[in-house]
């Protein structure tokens, strides 16, 4: 680990989903950030509340503050409540936020967003009060035409920004096909820092009321066309000597429900929603499958790598830069015929399986450990602090209440 050169003070900035690598980044970024020193302060965008609430009855109501409360002890968690389209209150609040990030610094010296919202609502009204600002860009998913508008919206966002870090190298070319210039862009995979210790195979499937016999598939992650889960059911479909264990929630579920009851497979299928410490699960499965159509550097993968489990994954995306055929079968994404193949091979020749496990997860200690990935961060932010035009200048108060400073919750009216 790197000494930092002096405490830099940083507020991150999301609109967090109920759980999804973005928000694990963001946790363990924090986290390691904290840890060195600097003065770190999160600012979840938070819609449809109804009023002011505290922060301890947050941790109990979103859970990505109950996880970031209990990962990071020490960092500044500074909720800000918004309904409806109020745009201009919420920039309004992520500014003021900015020049006094949980009483730590009388300014932030670096803004970070992640994720579409931030990028395109707050981020750029930060840097016109003369903060530097980063992103993280986690990955595209593509889908209807709403979807690829707001992802046109916040690619064109990013041409402003003072750094863009992307997660694959994939990522950064598509970045300069958008017109971001290549000076601003870091390609900075995703590192992996472990929960905790993974449960044996029998504590995993107790907790998951899974069958000691059977052959698991494990398959984690958002429930959206984009991560194919429609591509392993068909496999599975073709293959029938499997169950398919399913941690996560979204918008398809009812529609891939109705799909595997059409194929005959839906007593095959296990959907058991979100899962609290999932990441410590993995060992239930027999094989993980990453079925994705769209990927940047998946944390689901270095979940499977960590717990020893034999992987199945498509090669796009960042994937193949994770792991190559040494470490885990790659498939090309909507091919369900190969994906059903690489099934009946890992449950046929387990050996194999497993010693591609043993290097995987020998890889993930190698390559991916959380604090080089902390250092990296550090020379993203120290560059464009030291080519800031002047110490950012405090903003007025921001447009709504503040809750007391020991709650630490924003409500812009």
């Amino acid at each position: 680990m790197r000494e930092p050169s002096r405490a830099l003070s940083i507020l991150h900035v999301l609109a967090p989903a109920p759980v999804g690598g973005l928000e694990r980044v963001v946790q363990a970024l924090a986290a390691g950030q904290a840890r060195r020193g600097h003065a770190v302060a999160v600012a979840p965008i938070l819609t449809g509340h109804d009023g002011p609430s505290r922060l301890s009855d947050l941790i109990d109501r979103v859970p990505f503050i109950a996880a970031l409360s209990a990962a990071a002890p020490g960092v500044a968690i500074l909720p800000v409540l918004v309904g409806g389209r109020g745009y201009r209150q919420e920039r309004a609040a992520i500014a003021g936020l900015a020049a006094h990030p949980g009483g730590a610094r009388p300014a932030a010296d670096v803004v970070h967003t992640h994720g579409y919202r931030p990028d395109v609502v707050d981020a750029l009204h930060a840097r016109a009060r003369g903060y530097p600002i980063v992103t993280t860009v986690h990955g595209f998913t593509g889908g209807g035409w709403r979807n690829r508008l707001y992802e046109r919206l916040q690619r064109r966002a990013f041409r402003r920004f003072d750094a863009v870090v992307a997660v694959s190298a994939p990522m950064v070319e598509d970045l300069v096909r958008n017109g971001v210039a290549r000076s601003r862009i870091h390609l900075v995979p995703n590192a992996y820092a472990a929960p905790g210790p993974p449960l044996a195979r029998d504590a995993a499937r107790a907790a998951l009321g899974l069958s000691p016999d059977e052959f698991v598939i494990g398959w984690v992650g958002r429930i959206s066309a984009e991560k194919g889960l429609d591509v392993l059911l068909d496999a599975l479909a073709r293959d029938r000597r499997s169950a398919v264990a399913v941690l996560g929630v979204g918008r398809e579920r009812t529609a891939l429900e109705a799909r595997a009851q059409r194929a005959g497979i839906a007593a095959m299928v296990r959907w058991l929603g979100l899962v609290p410490d999932a990441g410590r699960l993995f060992r239930a499965f027999d094989v993980f499958v990453l079925s994705s159509r769209t990927e940047g550097t998946p944390i689901a993968l270095f979940e499977a790598m960590d717990a020893n489990v034999p992987i199945i994954a498509t090669a796009v995306g960042g994937v193949p830069a994770v792991v190559s055929p040494a470490e885990a079968v790659l498939v090309p994404s909507e091919d369900p015929a190969a994906l059903a193949a690489a099934i009946r091979g890992v449950r046929d020749d387990p050996t194999s399986a497993g010693r591609r496990a043993a290097a995987a997860r020998e890889r993930l200690r190698a390559v991916y450990g959380p604090e080089r990935w902390v250092d990296r961060y550090d020379d993203v932010y120290r560059a464009i602090v030291r080519d800031a035009p002047g110490d950012a200048a405090a903003p007025p108060a921001p447009g709504g209440d503040v809750v007391s400073p020991d709650e630490r919750t924003m409500n812009p009216r």
